[in-house]
């Protein structure tokens, strides 16, 4: 499978989910214009991803800042995620924020009680 690779800008975050590697992650800043459209690439690519995952997969999230806009594509991501677990493949989400960001950390639980999956947060 492909991977799909983005390169961040001031208003878009990293996005580089590449399978044959076992990296999965999206850092930096999202405040995207179209945020849907943004994301749908994501989205897409995970949907795909499920009809051949690797064993396990640990999706990073290492987000700076995001807009509101963006916390409900956060979301739709965890529940593609939580599907591909309830698929019987073992995924687990790491949460990164910066260690005096008490709100990224606080939007890290929150993402965490919204979906069953394994999910570590940890500060930096």
């Amino acid at each position: 499978m492909e991977a799909l690779d983005i390169r961040a800008t001031n208003d878009t975050p990293k996005v580089l989910l590449d399978p044959e590697n076992d990296i999965f992650e999206i850092s930096g800043r999202s405040l995207p214009e179209d945020v849907v459209s943004f994301y749908q690439a994501v989205i897409d690519w995970l949907e795909e991803y499920k009809d051949s995952t690797n064993e396990i997969t640990e999706f990073v999230f290492k987000y700076i800042y995001f807009n509101t806009a963006t916390s409900k594509l956060i979301q739709d991501i965890l529940i593609k995620l939580e599907e591909i677990s309830e698929d019987g493949h073992e995924v687990q989400v790491v949460w990164f924020y910066e260690e005096d960001d008490e709100d990224m950390l606080d939007l890290g639980e929150e993402f965490s009680e919204n979906v069953n999956i394994p999910f570590e947060i940890i500060a930096y």
